[in-house]
């Protein structure tokens, strides 16, 4: 058996920090249930009605598993749900949230009074 370089020994530490981590990190996450769908919700927000429920059907959120739509001014905002729990949308796309409410008030905020414009699904 070869001999374990420094090189190979400082490797397999980093991959086993980063693996640690990173399973500590989506431990809370999938403990918590994150296949339950969230409340509805229904609000003003910074001027802008926001809205939620659990989404029925067979249309594009079946595909995505998600199971939930969200609407901006009666406009519907994509958004998924990650493997971790979180949240994304198409208009924050690299910023995942705790919930599909933060999600319709991160788009509302990354708007900046911008209309949102329908989302074409293929």
């Amino acid at each position: 058996m070869p001999e374990l370089s420094r090189r190979s020994a400082l490797t397999a530490a980093a991959v086993l920090a980063t693996s640690a981590g990173t399973l500590s990190a989506v431990a809370p996450a999938s403990a918590a249930g994150h296949h339950d769908s969230p409340g509805t919700f229904d609000e003003v927000y910074k001027g802008r009605r926001i809205q939620g429920r659990p989404a029925t059907g067979s249309g594009h959120h079946a595909h995505h598993g998600a199971g939930y739509a969200v609407f901006v001014d009666g406009v519907e905002l994509h958004v998924m749900r990650n493997a971790d729990g979180s949240w994304i949308s198409v208009v924050s796309h690299y910023d995942p949230v705790a919930t599909p409410r933060a999600a319709a008030r991160a788009a509302v905020d990354e708007l900046q009074g911008a209309p949102l414009l329908p989302f074409p699904a293929n």
